[in-house]
């Protein structure tokens, strides 16, 4: 599994030197090309899922495994200052979505 960083929504958090996805990896793996983010080394993404919950634009998505959701699921998240919304995209075309907070 690895995250996937949808470069048309990804604005590289302008206002920062580092993207906020960049900071928070605790394997140092995501890195601004240009004014993007990337995934470096997408094998050792240990599928915490901070910069999908990181994101201030919604930009990145985490691959689940066939266990968790079937293969081609992403797991997506929309948070506001209350509750996160989580949000299964699964390849069939079907989406559920959990409230937290």
């Amino acid at each position: 599994m690895a995250i996937k960083i949808d470069k048309s929504i990804c604005d590289g958090c302008p206002d920062y030197q580092e993207g906020r996805c960049e900071r928070i990896c605790p394997g140092n793996l995501i890195a601004k090309e240009g004014e993007k983010a990337e995934m470096k080394r997408p094998a050792e993404c240990w599928d915490c899922a901070a910069c999908v919950k990181a994101c201030p634009r919604n930009a990145i998505s985490l691959y689940l495994p066939e266990e968790i959701g079937g293969q081609g699921t992403e797991l997506k998240v929309q948070q506001n200052q209350k509750r996160s919304l989580w949000i299964f995209d699964k390849e069939d075309g079907s989406r559920k979505v959990y409230k937290t907070g």
